[in-house]
C-alpha cells in the first residue's frame, strides 16, 4: 500500500473535513458519540476488568463509526448501528489492535514506575532525606524525567493506533501489519499531524469551557478527521 505524504495544510483540512461529516447529521452523531462516552464510563466503573474491555472495545467501536464515516462520504445514511459495526466485520483484528496497544501502554507505566522509584530510591540511598528540600528537588526531578520519557513513549503507541482501526476495516489488513503501516504514515507526514495537534489543542480548551457540551461537536469531528486522514493518505481519491 503506498504512504502519500501531504502538505502541512492538511493538518487543518482534516478537520474541517471532519466537521462537514459531522455536520450532515449532526444528530445521529452526537448520539452515537454519548453512547460511546457512557459505553466508557459504565466499563471504567468496573474494577480493572472494566479497563481491560475499554482498550479490547476501543479500536472495535471506533472502526464502526469509521464505516458510518464511509457511508456519509458515499452519499448514504449515517445510523446509530453503525457504532457496532464493527462486531461484524474483522472483529479479531480490531479486539488485537486493543489488545497490542493495552500492552504496549502497561509497558510504559511499568517503565515510568521503575524509573520514579529509581529516582527516589537513589536519593534515599544518598542520605537526602534528611534534606526535604533537596529531597523533594530530587523527586521532582524523577517525576519529570520519567514524564518525558512516558510521553516520548506513548507518541509511537499513538501513531501506530491512529490509522490502525480503518486498515484494518477498509483494507483487511491484520492488526500488527495494520499499526506498523498507521506508524510509518503518521512518521511520513509529521508537520500535517503537528499542525492537527496544535489546532486540536486549542480547540480542545475551547469545546472544555462551556461545561463540556463542545465535545458533543469536537468530539464526533476528530473521529471524522481520522477517516479524512485515512483517505489523504492511503487512497487516490
Amino acid at each position: 500500500m503506498q504512504i502519500k505524504t501531504v502538505s502541512i495544510n492538511r493538518g487543518w483540512d482534516w478537520i474541517t473535513e471532519g466537521f462537514a461529516l459531522f455536520r450532515l447529521n449532526p444528530v445521529i452523531w452526537i448520539v452515537i458519540f454519548v453512547i460511546f462516552l457512557v459505553l466508557a464510563i459504565l466499563l471504567s466503573l468496573i474494577p480493572f476488568i472494566g479497563a481491560i474491555a475499554t482498550l479490547l472495545l476501543h479500536p472495535v467501536l471506533l472502526g464502526g463509526i469509521l464505516l458510518g464515516c464511509q457511508s456519509l462520504q458515499q452519499g448514504q445514511a449515517l445510523r446509530i448501528d453503525h457504532l457496532f459495526a464493527g462486531f461484524n466485520q474483522n472483529t479479531n483484528a480490531l479486539v488485537t489492535v486493543g489488545l497490542i496497544t493495552g500492552v504496549g501502554y502497561f509497558l510504559v507505566v511499568v517503565v515510568i514506575v521503575l524509573l520514579v522509584g529509581s529516582g527516589l530510591g537513589l536519593s534515599a540511598l544518598g542520605g537526602y532525606n534528611d534534606l526535604p528540600t533537596v529531597a523533594i528537588g530530587g523527586a521532582m526531578v524523577a517525576y519529570l524525567f520519567s514524564g518525558l520519557i512516558g510521553l516520548a513513549l506513548t507518541v509511537p503507541i499513538a501513531m501506530a493506533t491512529w490509522f490502525a482501526p480503518a486498515l484494518v476495516v477498509f483494507d483487511n489488513r491484520q492488526a500488527w501489519d495494520a499499526m506498523k503501516t498507521s506508524f510509518n504514515a503518521c512518521l511520513s507526514n509529521m508537520l500535517p499531524f503537528l499542525l492537527y495537534g496544535i489546532i486540536v489543542l486549542v480547540l480542545t480548551v475551547l469545546a472544555s469551557i462551556p461545561f463540556g457540551l463542545g465535545w458533543l461537536v469536537l468530539g464526533p469531528t476528530m473521529i471524522a478527521s481520522v477517516y479524512a486522514g485515512y483517505r489523504d493518505i492511503f487512497r487516490a481519491v
